[in-house]
């Protein structure tokens, strides 16, 4: 190992309290950074260290003073009420119910008749704004001459007086003595020009900061909290939180049409990433995306001027700040940093172009939720390296890191042993694959309304956290972040606009719940995708559709890729039809499957075609199937969360759908616990054990020779091609 793979690429808090403690682990670790949290100090006797400093600044926090001067400036957000039903012809509904007062106050200070809107939810009619009224006193909105037994939502404009990741950090950490941090908008004009006074401000006052990191740029993605302090709605990538009538106005003049509340609150449904964006949402999110990147430089600018770094962490106020968009190379960032969840996240910062460096923060944070008497910070350690290293191994970060106070870690003396390990590890595999495109077997994309925009982000509705019914959907994306394939996401608009984007496709997939952004919806029924797609399969590519792909009831089909699929939804319309094919069959694709398959959540009711063939099903109820259209493959599969066996299925299945069973055995562990990964171009290829017990394995080549191995529990062993 050379000299300068003991230090570097890593980045550690610290504290006023922890000086010795933090010089330790520069040593330790081969730290060559060193960072402030939110709720820290950076202590006086490390300005000289021998390392570079991250100072965290806040654009739109911890200046009180400035939110309380100026009221009308403080950022707002779109918020809708409960449904409520009316039963005779007066409906009072109280706006701040189930909504944590210290975090939001009712905006009446804007004309509310042009900022809200009363809804008939029944009809979908917008109620007359000389129907309703509002209180001040009571904080009510009362509907006059309501229908009977109609229901009614109030979509209104709210200050935010309390910083919502202010307001998280504070909870978790149970802080009592602290002032809440109220949000200001850097949008609007005052606020603007005192924002970039205070920035230059604060780089004078802090010569010690080497690299400034943004938290963020400007709009927090939605989180609102219920009147118990719980998180209450949740959207990472929400856009609820980036309005108010000085932004609006000015979307209006640039779009030339007028702007409804509804558009960010859609249906009822509080606009979120698995809802089919609008074209006026699109526009807005457009808007917003050019005046953000705009308004970023101008900050990035002022810190290159003053001779500091800019780095932007990935989350918090990041709306408008999508990394893989045009606008965001226009900025000029140098880094972006962001929380490492799991592969999908990893890949999330790694695949940023545009920036010279990317970091990760690893898990666990450094909070009480974690570092308390009993608590197992090792494990969730372990468990976040391994499950991000597959991930790296594809597409690697420059830095990792680690966040939160460095008091509770040192506390845990196997942990630090721990993380100097992964540190270890890091910088080794760092220096084998840095600069070279790893071997990709096939080119694989996935297919949804939101394309690159969420590239890596698919069925995240909390980043990293799965839920009950997305898991057996984001397992695929989980799968795919540390596969050999080169990945890439498209929309519905790109295969309308450019439908020979598909010629540089092995596999197309399509993957989620019906009615979704994440299938598309009625974006099936257009005939110019429909078509574009099954002349793709017919001509050789490969499909994958998972959970209900291609949903939509359409002239007799509720999977308009039916016919391609071989399956089909039982939605009680062809009850009348008779199924007969129902007889499992082995198959290329679960080969490597020691027992049952995980389906995870599955399906009810898909039923095989004639000509189908299943591989697996449950009580007459198809979880898997394949079936050839023209000299194309499909497959069909009812979910797939993420495991090792799984990936291995997903693996194999678009192998199979693309034809090229020959070559499975090109780079390749016949264990599925063990993963191959080649870098052609540096002369390297490693061999990784992604389980924390020891693996034997019979490892293959890139010409097909192969030898037996035996790993031990996550190791990883480099070789020379």
């Amino acid at each position: 190992m050379s000299e300068t793979n003991f230090k570097g690429r890593v980045t550690i808090p610290t504290d006023v309290d922890v000086v010795p403690e933090t010089l330790e682990l520069v040593k330790r670790w081969g730290a060559d950074a060193i960072r402030d949290c939110d709720g820290t100090d950076y202590p006086e006797e490390l300005k000289n260290v021998d390392a570079k400093v991250y100072s965290t600044y806040y654009t739109t926090r911890k200046d009180n003073e400035w939110a309380k001067a100026n009221p009308d400036e403080i950022q707002q957000m779109y918020i809708m009420t409960p449904f409520y039903t009316a039963v005779d012809s007066e409906l009072s509904i109280h706006l701040m119910n189930h909504l944590y007062p210290d975090m939001l106050k009712v905006n009446s200070h804007d004309d509310i008749t042009r900022w809200w809107e009363v809804i008939d939810r029944t009809t979908g009619e917008v109620v007359p704004v000389t129907q309703w009224d509002y209180s001040e006193e009571t904080g009510d909105v009362t509907i006059h001459d309501a229908k009977a037994f109609h229901d009614y939502t109030v979509s209104f404009l709210a200050y935010i007086m309390w910083d919502p990741v202010h307001m998280y950090n504070a909870v978790t950490n149970g802080w009592t003595n602290f002032e809440k941090q109220i949000t200001f908008d850097v949008r609007q004009p005052k606020t603007k020009e005192y924002s970039m006074k205070r920035l230059r401000k604060f780089i004078e006052d802090n010569p010690h900061v080497d690299v400034i990191r943004y938290t963020t740029f400007f709009h927090q993605f939605t989180l609102i909290f219920d009147e118990l302090a719980r998180e209450k709605y949740v959207d990472w990538y929400g856009y609820s939180a980036s309005v108010s009538p000085y932004i609006l106005e000015q979307f209006e003049q640039e779009v030339g049409y007028k702007f409804r509340p509804e558009f960010i609150i859609d249906q009822g449904y509080m606009n979120n990433t698995y809802r089919i964006p609008s074209k006026e949402f699109k526009d807005f999110q457009a808007f917003q995306r050019r005046e953000v990147a705009k308004l970023a430089k101008e900050m990035v600018d002022i810190t290159h001027e003053c001779g500091k770094e800019a780095m932007m962490f990935l989350g918090d106020h990041w709306i408008g700040m999508e990394p893989f968009m045009d606008e965001f190379k226009s900025i000029g960032l140098d880094a972006v940093v962001g929380s490492v969840g799991n592969g999908s996240t990893l890949r999330l910062i790694s695949d940023i172009k545009g920036v010279k460096y990317t970091e990760g923060r690893f898990l666990p944070y450094f909070f009480p939720d974690t570092f308390h008497e009993g608590g197992d910070p090792v494990k969730e350690a372990k468990v976040n390296w391994v499950t991000a290293r597959r991930a790296i191994l594809r597409s690697p970060i420059d830095r990792i890191g680690y966040g939160g106070y460095l008091k509770l870690a040192m506390e845990f003396p196997e942990f630090i042993d721990y993380v100097e390990s992964v540190c270890n590890e890091f910088r080794t595999l760092y220096e084998n694959i840095k600069g070279t495109t790893p071997y990709c077997m096939k080119k694989v994309a996935v297919l949804n309304s939101w394309g690159k925009m969420r590239a890596w982000g698919n069925h995240m509705v909390h980043h990293a956290i799965y839920y009950k019914q997305n898991y057996s959907y984001a397992g695929i994306i989980e799968a795919l972040s540390g596969a050999p394939f080169d990945v890439k996401f498209i929309s519905f608009d790109d295969i309308r606009n450019t439908p020979e984007i598909l010629d540089d496709i092995d596999v197309v997939l399509n993957v989620g719940g019906a009615y979704t952004a994440y299938t598309g919806g009625d974006n099936w029924a257009d005939e110019k995708v429909v078509t574009a797609v099954k002349k793709f399969i017919y001509n050789g590519g490969g499909f994958i559709g998972v959970g209900e792909p291609t949903a939509y009831q359409h002239e007799g089909r509720y999977f308009q890729l039916a016919g391609v699929m071989g399956v089909e939804k039982e939605t009680g319309f062809t009850l009348n039809t008779d199924k007969y094919n129902w007889e499992e069959h082995d198959h290329f694709i679960i080969e490597d499957c020691k027992g049952d398959v995980d389906f995870g959540e599955g399906q009810k009711a898909i039923y095989a075609l004639p000509e189908a063939t299943i591989i697996k099903q449950k009580d007459k109820e198809v979880q898997m199937a394949v079936n050839e259209f023209g000299e194309g493959r499909s497959v069909y599969i009812s979910g797939l969360p993420y495991s090792f066996e799984n990936s291995r299925i997903l693996y194999r299945a678009i192998i199979w759908a693309s034809h090229d069973e020959e070559n499975l055995h090109r780079w390749f562990s016949d264990n599925y616990n063990v993963e191959v990964h080649a870098y052609v171009k540096n002369g390297k290829y490693c061999v990784v054990n992604n389980t924390y017990e020891p693996q034997d394995t019979t490892v293959y080549k890139g010409d097909g020779t192969s030898f037996d191995l035996h790993l031990e529990a996550n190791e990883i062993k480099w070789y020379e091609i």
